[in-house]
């Protein structure tokens, strides 16, 4: 028995962990409902899988401390559970960042036109859809650079004369008085 260590100082010294964490725990468990209540919703969702781990891991302890095979208790799969929440709480803070790579039109038309030179149809298929695009983008950039109201531009200097017209008419009326 000389190889046996004296556990009574370290089960005390647990002990009074144990009685920190229930001095610590007892707000935030006796008002869970109140304090949840003022919170954002993903915040609700942290104090409640926080707690929820805690508590599980606790039992986790308590099962090990008296020798049981934990590993294999329900206890265990639910820790591994809460963990996912966890998961999904991150995920949700941190969205994914967005994709950042793009395809090389231009590389891919070159390893098609490659593995194609073989076959003339397929080859003369893809240098008419080459074309065709080329010829929608060639359609896009010219549509892009027309003014938008060229019609109105004639209607405007019509409206300006007209305009004119009238001030004349106006000044001419206030000489005669």
């Amino acid at each position: 028995m000389a190889g046996v260590k004296d556990i009574t100082r370290d089960l005390d010294k647990l002990d009074s962990q144990l009685d920190d964490l229930e001095e610590a725990l007892a707000p935030l468990l006796g008002n869970i409902d109140e304090i949840s209540s003022q919170m954002p919703l993903l915040d609700k969702a942290k104090l409640f899988s926080l707690t929820a781990y805690s508590i599980e891991s606790l039992l986790f302890s308590a099962l090990k401390l008296q020798g049981t095979d934990a590993q294999n208790h329900a206890v265990y799969a639910e820790l591994k559970r809460v963990q996912q929440y966890f998961g999904k709480i991150r995920a949700i803070e941190e969205p994914p960042a967005e994709r950042s790579t793009t395809v090389n039109k231009e590389a891919a038309a070159r390893v098609l036109k490659a593995d194609l030179s073989d076959n003339k149809d397929l080859s003369k298929r893809l240098a008419e859809k080459i074309a065709e695009e080329r010829a929608r983008a060639l359609l896009k950039s010219v549509e892009g650079r027309k003014r938008p109201a060229e019609d109105s531009a004639g209607s405007s200097v019509e409206d300006k004369s007209v305009k004119k017209s009238k001030n004349k008419n106006k000044a001419k009326g206030k000489s005669k008085r």
